[in-house]
């Protein structure tokens, strides 16, 4: 499968570039909605990596994230993660809870709950243009929250990849608050089954 990895040209990486783009414009949206708040976005970047870089595209791999893990359900079937580094989810709760910011220590089950909330419609928003683009249904199941090191996250969320999948692709997105100054980077992970991703090639395939 790296194979395919490898040969994407660049119009089609354009391709993935642009449902991504989309991907981040619907989750702001959807992230300005929840917050009251008026947000911008950064150029998302998109990277189609082995499962065994991934950690390295998120900063410090010891570095602590929390991270919303679900299933992608539909016609195409695979597994997302939807990162933030630890900090920023707490301002995150700060700004979804209408508390001032750095008024989050810790994360409670209230807070983890309203993270679980972001997390699903954030991660949906991303799927929402994969479905679009691919004209397929695709749905996340029931979130699941993980907070622990980048790199153990992986591990453990996505479990041990085979040789049928073990490609990620990976969109990393800043949200900018305009009013408040403040900022929150989101990775968003795709790791499909190996089925899906051929899938997902053959889409994009541009001759």
């Amino acid at each position: 499968m790296m194979s395919a990895v490898r040969s994407l040209k660049a119009l089609q990486l354009d391709a993935l570039r642009e449902v991504a783009n989309i991907g981040a414009g619907h989750a702001a949206t959807a992230l300005s909605q929840m917050t009251d708040r008026s947000i911008m976005i950064s150029i998302p970047e998109i990277n189609v990596t082995r499962y065994e870089d991934a950690a390295g595209l998120l900063g410090d791999p010891s570095g602590r994230v929390i991270a919303v893990f679900m299933h992608m359900l539909g016609d195409l079937t695979g597994r997302t993660l939807l990162l933030l580094p630890d900090a920023d989810a707490r301002l995150l709760c700060d700004l979804l809870m209408r508390k001032e910011p750095g008024s989050t220590t810790s994360f409670n089950e209230l807070e983890e709950s309203s993270l679980k909330e972001a997390g699903n419609i954030l991660g949906g928003a991303y799927l929402n243009a994969l479905s679009d683009f691919m004209g397929m249904m695709l749905l996340p199941s029931v979130p699941t929250l993980v907070a622990d090191e980048a790199a153990v996250v992986l591990k453990s969320a996505l479990a041990e990849p085979t040789d049928e999948h073990d490609t990620i692709l990976c969109v990393e997105t800043e949200f900018f608050f305009r009013e408040a100054e403040q900022r929150l980077l989101g990775h968003f992970l795709l790791l499909p089954d190996g089925p899906s991703l051929q899938a997902i090639f053959d889409a994009i395939r541009v001759n």
